[in-house]
């Protein structure tokens, strides 16, 4: 399954499957990029939540998830999602989870800010976004996940490594550095601390 993620740099995924292309917090994307299908939103900070590269990859049906700040969105068709919450498209089901800081002030938990739990394929995919290891990763199942492992405004590489092996996936994705904070160092620590996942560092596609 991983070889149909794609990692667009800082917190920008994309992932592809049976023709179907999910986008979650597009940022600095070329302009002739694949046409997405649903764009998954975290949180509304610039780096997460780009109108304009959200116009360059919507299309008439596109269906767009994310918390209430983000719905003021002008183009496709807007899905609030909050903690808790799934939406069933018949061909992917996105439930959001938490995200937010327990050591620090830049995601508050009563935002309610999203992670995600992605099924697609046969495969449960959780994309963290910005948060740091809270206790709600201990209910967490997912085939792959994706943690954020830059530091200061989300977990560092130790914590993010903790948060794996709490998780216990089969396989492991740093993101969230590169780009405003962190360095492919943190990558590589992440890498050395993750007990049993495998971890696959992705190199950034455009």
């Amino acid at each position: 399954m991983v070889e149909y993620i794609k990692w667009l740099g800082h917190a920008s995924v994309l992932i592809s499957f049976g023709g179907k292309n999910i986008y979650i917090d597009p940022w600095k994307l070329i302009k002739d990029q694949i046409k997405a299908d649903l764009i998954c939103i975290t949180h509304s900070h610039y780096d997460h939540f780009s109108p304009d590269d959200i116009n360059k990859i919507s299309k008439k049906d596109t269906v767009i998830t994310g918390p209430h700040d983000i719905m003021k969105l002008k183009v496709g068709e807007k899905i609030e999602i909050k903690p808790g919450q799934e939406v069933n498209l018949n061909w992917v089901k996105v439930k959001g989870v938490p995200a937010y800081n327990i050591n620090k002030h830049f995601h508050q938990k009563d935002n309610n800010w999203l992670g995600y739990i992605i099924e697609i394929g046969g495969n449960r995919i959780y994309i963290a976004g910005d948060t740091d290891f809270i206790p709600e990763m201990k209910e967490i199942s997912a085939d792959i996940v994706i943690l954020p492992v830059g530091g200061t405004y989300t977990m560092t590489a130790e914590e993010a490594a903790n948060a794996v092996n709490t998780i216990k996936p089969k396989i492991a994705i740093p993101y969230h550095y590169g780009d405003i904070v962190g360095s492919e160092k943190d990558a590589k620590l992440f890498s050395s601390l993750v007990l049993n996942a495998k971890v696959e560092i992705l190199k950034v596609e455009k």
